[in-house]
């Protein structure tokens, strides 16, 4: 169980029975053009230590072989800012490549035909948003700071824009920081979770973000359909 209890620190650092302390470090990702940069929100289900340790084991090596690599995840924080959604973890990771993104998911099912399966008995929620890379990226999160996870919904791309580009500039004048940003992104069937805009802020502390907050929320948001907002660390 020791080891178990390592390698899903390694895989997905914030599952339930990972250390608090494992957080204590700032988390730094480079990758580059052309790689797929997956984030994952979860909720994993009690009593699944048996079926994680399945899971690992088998799917795995396949998307390894298919160019997978795993990156240091993060927890979220205390209850949702905006949104009705509360996973417990955010997991990164990325492929070299989009077609062994998109073929994993269809030959997993060779090796571990309940693939599928085995994800919902392990997990309340599986939310998965993949995004290839149009240039190289580089980025990091300072638990030291007070960092916001973002994403956005919109009605309409046009006025969205307005939206955004106030928001951007209400955040910055209130201290914040943009750390990343995604547009453009995809979520296979099944695993649907695909904002408009997804972006993460840091902030000096969090003084500094409820005042933005509350300018945030002052906003006119007719062009926003939905949001979900998170502390993570």
């Amino acid at each position: 169980m020791k080891l178990l209890k390592i390698s899903l620190l390694t895989l997905f650092l914030t599952i339930n029975f990972a250390p608090l302390n494992a957080q204590s470090k700032t988390k730094s990702y480079t990758l580059k053009k052309g790689h797929v940069f997956d984030i994952i929100f979860l909720n994993t289900k009690p009593d699944t230590k048996q079926k994680l340790q399945h899971y690992f084991k088998t799917a795995f090596p396949v998307a390894e072989k298919m160019g997978y690599h795993r990156l240091p995840g993060i927890g979220i924080k205390g209850s949702p800012t905006q949104g009705n959604y509360h996973p417990e973890s955010m997991i990164f990771g990325y492929w070299d490549t989009l077609n062994g993104r998109e073929k994993f998911l269809h030959d997993i099912q060779k090796t571990m035909p309940d693939f599928h399966e085995e994800r919902r008995n392990i997990w309340s929620t599986f939310n998965l948003t993949y995004y290839e890379l149009k240039q190289d990226l580089s980025f990091s999160i300072n638990p030291e700071k007070f960092n916001i996870v973002t994403a956005y919904w919109h009605k309409d791309k046009s006025s969205f824009q307005k939206f955004k580009k106030e928001w951007v500039q209400k955040m910055k004048k209130a201290g914040g920081k943009i750390e990343v940003d995604f547009i453009e992104g995809a979520s296979p069937f099944g695993y649907h979770y695909n904002p408009d805009y997804l972006v993460i802020t840091s902030w000096k502390n969090k003084t500094d973000f409820d005042q933005f907050y509350k300018e945030n929320l002052k906003m006119d948001h007719s062009s926003v359909k939905h949001v979900n907002q998170f502390h993570i660390k």
